[in-house]
């Protein structure tokens, strides 16, 4: 057998072998300790060896398996994307024909009780990490955006223009799909459970809740759908 064949049959032998176990839970070592460390401090205030250190892991592992620092921060960013992306479509999902009001309730519903869920998850990093990217962005907020947020608010915007019979552009459509997302963030945090230290969100108060900004949204857009086109001065 020649050098060249040689060399060949090794590297096929190579890239045909799956990742060792090891190599798999260095990994994740890696990304849960980044997600925590990325959570609790923000992008800018966690080095490479913070992480490594709480993993247990080699310096090295980031480059070899995230190549840097953002490589390893953006697959967390990603994760909550993809997150992001099930329950939005989980919330537009109503059945063809379902009256738009009744879609509207069904998004309020879904993403309030998508915020509220995340208070109480073993994997709060991912709320505490966006809360983070909302006071101090960086590279990832704009991945969010682009990716989830516009996304979004386009579907929403489109909803509220059937609502109203304007065209999505209109400066009142878009008005209306930000007062509609921030009820519904408002939720979210320390501030109401400091002003409501008893509230605890079951399944029932968090349908009140959504009805409540439902009737809240519909009677508000219904009003703002009768004001004029042109802002006055």
């Amino acid at each position: 057998m020649c050098l060249q064949q040689l060399f060949k049959d090794n590297m096929s032998t190579n890239e045909a072998q799956p990742p060792r176990k090891d190599d798999q839970e260095t990994r994740q070592r890696v990304l849960d300790a980044a997600a925590q460390f990325f959570a609790e401090r923000g992008y800018n205030h966690v080095t490479i060896r913070d992480i490594c250190a709480a993993a247990q892991a080699n310096v090295a592992a980031v480059n070899y398996y995230f190549h840097d620092k953002w490589g390893l921060y953006k697959e967390l960013i990603q994760a909550i994307i993809e997150d992001s992306k099930r329950w939005q479509q989980e919330a537009h999902s109503a059945p063809p024909g379902t009256p738009p009001e009744e879609r509207l309730r069904k998004y309020i519903h879904t993403y309030l009780r998508h915020v509220l869920a995340s208070e109480d998850q073993k994997d709060s990093w991912r709320g505490k990490l966006m809360g983070r990217e909302m006071t101090e962005p960086s590279p990832g907020l704009d991945l969010f955006i682009d990716e989830v947020i516009r996304p979004n608010s386009d579907r929403v915007g489109k909803l509220i223009a059937e609502l109203t019979g304007l065209p999505p552009d209109d400066w009142r459509v878009g008005a209306c799909v930000g007062s509609v997302q921030t009820q519904i963030v408002g939720y979210f945090g320390p501030v109401v459970k400091r002003l409501l230290p008893r509230l605890e969100f079951t399944p029932e108060v968090i349908a009140a809740i959504a009805d409540h900004i439902t009737k809240f949204s519909l009677a508000g857009i219904r009003a703002i759908a009768q004001q004029p086109a042109e802002v006055k001065k």
